[in-house]
């Protein structure tokens, strides 16, 4: 008998698919049915999946060969794929940022009535409510030269790139929320706290250590694991979550909660 967190019949495209996260998330979706998994990554997963395309979502054209290269119906969309600000700041944008909006709407005449997609963005781009206009302005740049020259005369609010990136994927969720709705289609975001994946020891060196180690001392010492965030990518990929669009969930063990109620100790800061 199906149930509402059911994915036997269904057809997904899933964006960093080796590892970390998206190697979570292919465990868990075997578990929730096995639905047909197309990935799309820069190296095949060693998990179950039905297709995998070669694909670097910082590369415009590659990513479009992508798009090119998925016929038929899709359920559901899951842009996972992410970098740390170890790489060069141009490339933090592109994959987090630029690829997941192409892919995003170059897919979306292809996701099914009642279909979703599901970015994974981050609690390091919450704070975008103190500079709303300036990733407004820069969502609505579609011309990638155009983006590149808005980058350069923005560099001291885009910084490394990592959490700007991440605020331009919270934002664009709620903003594109209403256009996917008008085809039927919901938009949402997963917004973790540190992960123990192998993205970590990048973390460590762009945030520093000291800090993430902070972050998981607010929340009671235990770092998230990659199932823990894939679990609630495919609750938000499902439909046991049918009437949510437009949300940004953090899934941070309370930090935001502590952090808006002035429950957190920036002692450990000093």
């Amino acid at each position: 008998m199906s149930h509402p967190f059911d994915y036997s019949n269904k057809r997904v495209v899933l964006t960093g698919a080796y590892s970390g996260v998206g190697a979570a998330l292919l465990d868990v979706l075997a578990e929730l049915g096995g639905p047909e998994v197309i990935a799309l990554d820069i190296k095949k997963p060693e998990g179950k999946i039905s297709q995998f395309i070669e694909t670097n979502m910082g590369k415009e054209d590659s990513v479009a060969a992508a798009i090119d290269a998925i016929d038929g119906p899709i359920d559901v969309l899951f842009n996972n794929a992410g970098i740390a600000a170890t790489h060069p700041v141009e490339d933090v944008m592109a994959v987090n940022w630029l690829g997941l909006r192409q892919l995003s709407e170059g897919l979306l005449p292809q996701i099914v009535k009642d279909g979703a997609i599901a970015n994974t963005a981050s609690i390091a781009g919450g704070q975008w409510p103190g500079h709303l206009q300036d990733v407004l302005d820069c969502i609505a740049i579609d011309d990638r030269a155009e983006f590149g020259g808005w980058c350069i005369e923005h560099k001291e609010r885009i910084g490394d790139g990592y959490a700007f990136s991440k605020e331009c994927v919270q934002v664009y969720t709620m903003k594109s929320a209403r256009a996917t709705l008008a085809s039927q289609v919901r938009t949402n975001s997963v917004c973790p706290a540190p992960i123990d994946t192998p993205l970590l020891p990048d973390f460590n060196k762009t945030m520093t250590e000291k800090t993430m180690n902070w972050t998981i001392d607010q929340i009671g010492g235990t770092i998230a694991s990659p199932r823990d965030i894939a679990m609630t990518l495919a609750f938000i990929g499902s439909d046991g979550s049918r009437y949510v669009n437009g949300v940004n969930l953090n899934v941070d063990m309370g930090f935001n909660a502590f952090m808006t109620t002035g429950q957190l100790d920036f002692s450990g800061l000093a």
